[in-house]
């Protein structure tokens, strides 16, 4: 009959999954990393609207997109002026209740993630992904599933260790 492990006294009980073994785990997709990016920009090209995006399809893609991100060294500074904007137009869109007021903002998104993505080689993915999503937003429910999405693809990239 095995020995019952011995309990230590330490305070933080030795981990037995490695960094490596983690990051193994956490990319668990069999499609090359760019095609990752293909794949979610094709659904979202393939949309009426972008409040047609299933939001389980959204957070599955998020959960595969962030760490891609990661791994390629995006730091969401590079793209804070992007975050940023889109903090302020969900703060207009609060207190004026009118997608007009915001309308121009979005489409200048554009932009923003262009110059990010000339400046930073790992902000293009994003850009890539973001681009068309922007190109569908015509309205509150569209600007509500874009900052989704967005928030998810952050939030998995900083699951992953991205800062």
């Amino acid at each position: 009959m095995p020995e019952p492990p011995k309990k230590t006294n330490s305070p933080n009980p030795p981990n037995p999954t490695t960094r490596q073994e983690k990051q193994q785990v956490t990319v668990q997709s069999n499609e090359p990393p760019l095609e990752i990016t293909k794949r979610i920009v094709n659904t979202i090209t393939g949309l009426k609207s972008l409040a047609a995006y299933p939001i389980r399809d959204l957070v599955k893609h998020a959960e595969e997109f962030g760490p891609y991100l990661k791994h390629q060294r995006l730091e969401t500074n590079q793209v804070r002026k992007f975050l940023d904007a889109i903090n302020q137009m969900k703060v207009t869109l609060a207190q004026k209740n009118d997608f007009s007021k915001i309308e121009t903002d979005v489409v200048l998104l554009k932009p923003k993630l262009a110059y990010a993505a000339a400046r930073q080689k790992a902000a293009k993915p994003m850009s890539d992904v973001m681009s068309p999503a922007i190109d569908k937003v015509r309205s509150t429910e569209d600007f509500e599933r874009l900052v989704q999405l967005i928030e998810s693809i952050i939030a998995y990239h900083k699951a992953e260790g991205g800062k």
